[in-house]
């Protein structure tokens, strides 16, 4: 019998088989081959498109370094703002390397929340807040005193991380120099225009003020927003007293700015809830109840009314107000007003609500303001996120008034 020579032996594997088994194993091979390169594309990627946002840098707005404060101050001293000392050179490379790294993280959380305005937060964003919930950014400044001299020396160098506080997104910082319990005599820094990590590098000289009365004193720093058409917005605020400080050298110190504390006292809490209508491009705010307000009449009571304004960047764009309460620190208005607010205008819309005292014979008083947006105090925002969260449903939450 002739036997083909080609043909497979029994316990042998035919030609198809090994064929198969060889184009598996060639797509095997080119899967992950692929999936290599896939992944070094995207780490090569991301480490570019990091370095292309690492190098986003701040507007630093210097206005003529070269100008001169002087005050006379009750102590028979004169408070001096000098110029920066020629040939220092106001950014190191690690500033830069810092401000950059703020920029970035200023730009991923615009972008962050953009994404929060068209889809419902989670309990994730709302842990992550609660972290940063009392970061108001710190301060760089230092403090000596010349005994030959009798002059008190405060250096304020620079700023980071500060909230913005503008309706673009950024702040104008400045900043406040007192000598605390004497609130008259203040000096100022410059204007950092559109800045969240501003430089001043400015020098202010108490000169003639004696050892002992400066020790006596308490060193308050006041960060401030600078707005040219309404009240400068505080950001934060940090005091030494200088008693606790080594005055015999030039000490530095990096702060943590607190929130500025209102010398009258707490201004009370505002009970309000927020409605947000996406179909019906609509934003309706129940002003529900006040309690603890500040007292603004001379028979330590006030007669309260709530404004609230609604603002599309800059402009203000409709105005509503309650009614007033006569002589109540804990009124009850359960009133509520609609508000048209396309979609596409809520990133840039502000609520401004303020609780006045009315007066008959003079200008009505401010008791104190909320500023409701994406972009507001991290309370504020936490509120305005809730509100996007849940169309169509009442938000309710108490506000602490603020000046």
């Amino acid at each position: 019998m002739y036997r083909d020579p080609e043909a497979a032996s029994p316990g042998a594997p035919t030609r198809d088989v090994l064929l198969v088994s060889a184009i598996i194993t060639v797509s095997l091979s080119v899967t992950i081959v692929l999936c290599g390169l896939c992944h070094w594309c995207q780490r090569k990627l991301g480490k570019r498109y990091k370095n292309s946002l690492e190098t986003v840098g701040t507007p630093d707005s210097g206005r003529g370094r070269g100008e001169k404060k002087a005050i006379k101050l009750p102590a028979g001293g004169k408070a001096v703002n000098t110029a920066p000392v020629p040939g220092q050179t106001p950014h190191d490379e690690s500033d830069r390397r810092t401000e950059a790294h703020s920029s970035v993280s200023d730009l991923v959380n615009s972008l962050t929340s953009e994404m929060l305005m068209l889809s419902p937060g989670s309990e994730d964003d709302e842990a992550h807040e609660g972290c940063s919930r009392e970061n108001l950014g710190r301060i760089q400044f230092s403090v000596g005193y010349n005994f030959q001299e009798s002059t008190l020396t405060v250096k304020v160098m620079k700023a980071q991380e500060l909230p913005a506080k503008d309706f673009s997104g950024t702040s104008d910082p400045f900043v406040k120099i007192y000598l605390l319990p004497d609130k008259k005599h203040k000096l100022e820094t410059k204007v950092k225009r559109k800045n969240l990590n501003p430089h001043w590098n400015e020098t202010f000289l108490f000169e003639g003020f004696p050892y002992e009365k400066v020790v006596q004193r308490v060193l308050y720093l006041q960060v401030l927003d600078y707005d040219r058409f309404s009240r400068n917005d505080p950001i934060g605020e940090v005091s030494i007293p200088l008693n606790k400080v080594d005055l015999t050298q030039m000490q530095t110190f990096w702060k943590d700015l607190k929130p500025c504390s209102d010398g009258s006292g707490s201004r009370g809490e505002l009970l309000l809830s927020l409605c947000y209508n996406p179909s019906a491009n609509s934003i309706i705010v129940n002003i529900i109840k006040a309690r603890n307000l500040k007292a603004m009449d001379i028979g330590g009571t006030s007669d309260p009314y709530v404004k609230v304004w609604l603002m599309h960047k800059d402009k203000r764009v409709e105005k509503k107000k309650t009614v007033t309460k006569k002589r109540n620190l804990n009124p009850i208005f359960n009133e509520s007003f609609a508000f048209d607010i396309p979609t596409e205008k809520l990133r840039e819309t502000t609520i401004i609500i303020t609780v006045m005292d009315k007066d008959k014979l003079s200008r009505n008083d401010v008791i104190g303001k909320i500023y409701l947006s994406w972009k507001s105090g991290p309370g504020e925002v936490k509120h305005w996120k809730d509100m996007i969260a849940r169309p169509r449903q009442p938000v309710a939450q108490w506000h602490q008034l603020k000046a």
